[in-house]
């Protein structure tokens, strides 16, 4: 008996089918901090303190360093107070020198004309608001006062002589501001020795001063008013003023 079919037959009969295996899952970290990966085990050293090493030579090292620290602090803070010092001298140097043009007889002739002028006009228009006048009332009659000064007959003096006199007190006067406003002159000293020259004169005069801009010298005696008001005025208006 033959077996070839037998074989023939068992070769082209279907053998059981291979099915591929599923493919494996990946692992997934569970979603809390365990899962992160830390990068060492050990614990962060903390940073030694110089000062309380027991080596000597560590705390001498630092000691040291902590010394030089203070010396340069030291050495930067006199420094500024040098320079401070310096700069205050210079200051009171320069309104030193300002005092002894001061003393020059064309500003002290200046300075006598105007007050004297002032002083016989006081006599012959006594104030009529009291012994305690308000501030309106007293700055109404120190401006009259000023006005009649700059006319003719308001002094002993020809007009013209007393004013190249009060234009030499005004140039003084400008000068000693413009040193303190730009700071190259001592504030204090400038005040001790000219400051109640300088209010007297602006509360008299003011209103002449603005006068005198309206007409076209927008900046005279600027320096003087920005001095005792503590602003200075807008000289635009003023030559706006003299323009209308």
């Amino acid at each position: 008996m033959s077996t070839e079919p037998t074989a023939k037959a068992e070769a082209a009969a279907p053998g059981p089918s291979v099915v591929p295996a599923p493919a494996a899952r990946k692992a997934t970290l569970p979603e809390t901090t365990e899962g992160m990966p830390w990068p060492s085990s050990h614990e962060i050293k903390r940073e030694s303190n110089p000062f309380t090493e027991r080596d000597w030579r560590m705390l001498a090292y630092a000691w040291s360093g902590l010394a030089v620290r203070f010396a340069v602090i030291f050495a930067g803070a006199f420094s500024v107070y040098q320079f401070l010092a310096t700069t205050e001298e210079k200051r009171v140097e320069r309104t030193f020198q300002l005092l002894e043009t001061w003393e020059k007889p064309e500003y002290q002739e200046a300075q006598l004309a105007v007050r004297e002028r002032i002083a016989d006009l006081l006599k012959r228009y006594p104030s009529q608001f009291g012994a305690n006048p308000s501030q309106t009332e007293l700055a109404v009659y120190m401006d009259r006062i000023g006005l009649a000064a700059m006319r003719e007959d308001g002094g002993a003096m020809a007009l013209p002589d007393f004013k190249k006199r009060f234009d030499s007190l005004v140039y003084f006067l400008n000068r000693v501001a413009t040193c303190v406003q730009a700071n190259q002159c001592s504030r204090q000293v400038t005040d001790d020795y000219f400051r109640d020259l300088s209010v007297t004169f602006w509360n008299y005069f003011s209103k002449y001063v603005r006068q005198v801009r309206a007409s076209g010298s927008s900046t005279f005696a600027v320096p003087v008013e920005e001095y005792v008001t503590g602003r200075r005025p807008d000289v635009s208006t003023s030559l706006g003023s003299s323009r209308s």
